[in-house]
């Protein structure tokens, strides 16, 4: 059995879309062994405890500095045995305690075809650009914002009567079948 820890910082449904492969058995021999949340109030945090799911809710700035935050989640992650990292949503930059320790065995899933519109809003940004295809990728994570090594996208059409909330429903729905798909082939 390979353990993932999930990190999440907003609503969680692709966090809660993962567990229900894991639950359903589409994604064989892995185990989610919590939550990691960076957010007190997160949406994320009442999905993981619907489907009983240990949640560990550590705040940046309740420490000292990024080393001292990560260090703490280092220390959960190993005390879980964890051998995967699956970013869903979290919405902050990794730092290097975190990418030494997980090397080549974190991923993340981004709402664009990068390398374009990286960051915050980047459904908003292909809407707003005249562009009449986006996506969604999954990608190891490195130091950079949604620059590390892509490994699969998927793309969908940007309807000229789309609403950006359209396109947002269209991408997330792309997204809950990507990421357990890469998931799946990825970690063994």
């Amino acid at each position: 059995m390979i353990k993932i820890a999930i990190f999440a910082s907003g609503s969680g449904s692709n966090f809660e879309n993962i567990v229900k492969h894991v639950k359903e058995g589409d994604l064989q021999n892995i185990e989610v062994t919590a939550l990691y949340t960076d957010k007190a109030n997160a949406q994320c945090i009442e999905r993981a405890r619907k489907l009983n799911i240990p949640v560990h809710i550590n705040q940046p700035k309740d420490f000292a500095s990024k080393s001292s935050y990560e260090q703490q989640l280092l220390k959960h992650l190993s005390d879980e045995g964890v051998q995967w990292i699956v970013l869903a949503g979290y919405m902050r930059l990794v730092g290097q305690d975190l990418l030494q320790a997980f090397e080549g065995r974190m991923l993340n899933i981004h709402p664009s075809l990068l390398p374009k519109y990286k960051g915050l809003d980047a459904i908003g940004q292909a809407f707003d650009s005249g562009d009449t295809v986006t996506g969604s990728t999954v990608h190891y994570v490195d130091s950079g914002m949604d620059t590390g090594e892509i490994i699969e996208q998927q793309q969908c059409d940007i309807r000229t009567d789309d609403t950006k909330e359209d396109l947002e429903e269209r991408v997330k729905n792309l997204e809950y079948e990507l990421y357990p798909r890469v998931i799946a082939k990825i970690i063994k």
